[in-house]
C-alpha cells in the first residue's frame, strides 16, 4: 500500500508507474483505493462509477477497471457533504458525520472487493487517501491505516520534496502513527526531486539512522505528465497563453471530470484556460461550461460572478458557447431538482441559450459510449455520467449519434451555443479537430490524448526502474516464489 504524507504527495503516480512495472515483468496485478474523494470518477466496464485515477492505474496494469478497484467513491456536493457510492452505484447524499457512522457498511464493501481482487490477480497494489495521520479521521479509518491493519498490508510512504519540508512531513507522519502502524511502513520514497542528488543524500542517511528503515528511492520531477487528474485542478491553474484559439472554462466550486481538457490544455494551437473566483474574465472565443457536482449550485455562482452578462456578451459579439454536461444543463431554460439529489429540493431558471429542461432523477446515467459526431462525421468516443434528463426543441439537433441508436447533445439555431452530455468528448483527435473547427480554429491539429498518458504511464514506469530499488520495495509481494 502507498500512503503519503499529504495529498498530492505522489501516491497515484507511484501505484500506476508500479503497476506498469509489474506488468512489463508479467505479473497480473490491480490496482486498489478503498475510499476515494473525488469529482474526477470514470465509468469502469461492469457499468459502476470509480475514481478516475483508478482507471488510469489499471490502464497502468493492461486491464479493464471494474467497481472493485475503488469499492467506495464520495463526491461532494457542499463543504460538509457527498454523494456516497459504493460499488459503483450511488446509495445517498451524506453530511460528514453521517458518513462517519456509515463507515462500518462501508468497510464490509471495501474487504468484500479487495477479496475479489485477491482472488484474480496476483499482486495488488493499494492507494491511500490524504495523509494517515490525520487525528480526527483516524476513528474508524477505512482509507489508510485502517485498512492497512485490517488486512496485514505492508505501507510506503511517500512524500514531496518539491513542497518543502520533505523529512519535517516523514518523520512528523510517522511519528503520529501506532506503534503496530509505524512497524508496518517498510520504507520511504521521496517524489519530485530536482537537483543535485548528492547534496540530499546526508538526510537520505539521517533519515534511514532516526528511524531504522530504508529509502526506497528518490524520484525525480518529471515535467509534461499527461495523466488524469484524481481530483484538484493542475498547479497549472491558469496556463500562459500560447496559440491563437482563446478558450476559456469556470473553474465552479464543485467542477467535475475537468480531465475532459486535457487534450484542450496540451495543445499548442489554443490559449486556454481555467477561470477562477475573482479572476477577472478575459477576452476570448469560445467559452465552455464543465460538468458540476452541484448544478444549481454552480449555476447561482456562475451568476453571482457575473459569467451570465459575459456570456450575453460574448454571443452578441459571435463568440462560441459549449457546455460538457452539467454545463448542458445550465444552458438550458429550467433546472428542476425535485428530490433534492444535489442539494435542496427545488428548481432554477437556466442561463436560457438552448431551448431545454432538465430534470433531476434519483437513477444515475452510467454508460461508456461511442458514435458519429454530426460536425463532419467523424467518430467520437464519451462516457455519461449524470441524473439529470433533458428535453426540448433544441435536442432536435443533435450534436452525436451515439452506436446504441440514441441521439446526444443539442447545438442553437445560428450555431454558436453547443452542448453534449459527453464526458471526454475530446479525447479522439478526428472529434476534437471538428469541434476546434466548430469554435473557429480553420488548421485544427488535434494531439491524441490516449498516445500522450500511455507514454506518460511508461514514463513514469522508467522513473520507478531508473530511480528505485524495486527488488527491496516489492520484496513483501514474495513474486520471486
Amino acid at each position: 500500500m502507498v500512503q503519503g504524507t499529504t495529498s498530492d504527495a505522489g501516491k497515484t503516480t507511484l501505484v500506476t508507474a508500479l503497476c506498469r512495472v509489474l506488468k512489463r515483468r508479467g505479473v497480473s496485478v490491480a490496482p486498489f483505493k478503498p475510499q476515494n474523494m473525488a469529482l474526477n470518477s470514470a465509468v469502469a466496464a461492469d457499468g459502476g462509477e470509480i475514481g478516475r485515477a483508478q482507471a488510469l492505474q489499471a490502464q497502468a496494469a493492461g486491464i479493464a477497471p471494474t467497481s472493485d478497484m475503488n469499492p467506495v467513491l464520495l463526491k461532494p456536493t457542499t463543504d460538509q457533504g457527498a454523494q456516497v457510492i459504493v460499488h459503483g452505484r450511488a446509495l445517498s447524499h451524506m453530511e460528514a458525520g453521517a458518513y462517519h457512522d456509515f463507515k462500518k457498511v462501508a468497510l464490509s464493501a471495501v474487504l468484500e472487493s479487495h477479496q475479489r481482487l485477491r482472488a484474480e490477480y496476483r499482486a495488488i497494489i493499494v492507494e491511500g487517501a490524504g495523509s494517515p495521520a490525520e487525528i480526527n479521521l483516524r476513528a474508524g479509518d477505512i482509507a489508510n491505516m485502517g485498512f492497512a491493519e485490517k488486512v496485514g498490508c505492508p505501507v510506503i510512504l511517500i512524500a514531496d520534496i518539491d513542497r518543502g519540508g520533505v523529512f519535517a512531513h516523514l518523520i512528523g507522519t510517522l511519528e503520529l502513527l501506532s506503534q503496530s502502524e509505524q512497524a508496518r511502513v517498510t520504507g520511504f520514497v521521496i517524489n519530485r526531486f530536482r537537483g543535485d542528488i548528492d547534496l540530499l543524500k546526508p538526510g537520505l542517511r539521517w533519515l534511514e539512522e532516526r528511524t531504522g528503515k530504508p529509502v526506497f528511492g528518490v524520484l525525480p520531477f518529471l515535467n509534461a505528465l499527461h495523466l488524469d487528474a484524481e481530483d484538484a485542478l493542475p498547479r497549472e491553474f491558469s496556463a500562459a497563453a500560447r496559440g491563437a484559439l482563446r478558450v476559456i472554462v469556470p473553474a465552479v466550486p464543485r467542477i467535475s471530470n475537468h480531465t475532459d481538457f486535457d487534450p484542450l490544455r496540451a495543445n499548442s494551437q489554443l490559449a486556454f484556460r481555467f477561470i477562477g473566483p475573482g479572476e477577472a474574465i478575459p477576452e476570448a472565443d469560445v467559452v465552455i461550461l464543465p460538468g458540476s457536482k452541484n448544478v444549481r449550485s454552480d449555476l447561482e455562482w456562475l451568476r453571482q460572478n457575473n459569467w451570465d452578462s459575459y456570456l450575453a456578451r460574448h454571443l452578441r459579439y459571435g463568440g462560441k458557447v459549449m457546455g460538457i454536461c452539467g454545463g448542458l444543463q445550465m444552458l438550458g431554460k429550467r433546472i428542476c431538482d425535485p428530490l433534492g439529489i444535489e442539494g435542496e429540493a427545488g428548481e432554477s431558471s437556466g442561463l436560457g441559450w438552448l431551448e431545454l429542461e432538465t430534470t433531476l432523477a434519483a437513477h444515475k446515467q452510467l454508460r461508456n459510449v461511442s458514435g458519429e459526431l454530426q460536425l463532419g462525421s467523424v467518430r467520437v468516443s464519451g462516457y455519461e455520467i449524470h441524473a439529470g434528463a433533458s428535453s426540448g426543441a433544441d435536442l432536435s439537433r443533435a450534436v452525436v449519434v451515439l452506436d446504441d441508436g440514441r441521439v446526444d447533445g443539442a447545438i442553437s439555431a445560428d450555431g454558436q451555443v453547443l452542448a453534449t452530455y459527453l464526458h471526454g468528448i475530446f479525447e479522439l483527435p478526428g472529434a476534437c479537430n471538428a469541434l476546434l473547427r466548430w469554435m473557429g480554429l480553420r488548421d485544427a491539429r488535434s494531439v491524441d490524448q490516449g498516445a500522450l498518458r500511455e507514454a506518460s504511464i511508461n514514463r513514469l514506469a522508467d522513473a520507478a526502474e531508473a530511480h528505485l530499488d524495486l527488488g527491496r520495495l516489492l520484496e513483501p509481494l514474495h513474486l520471486a516464489t
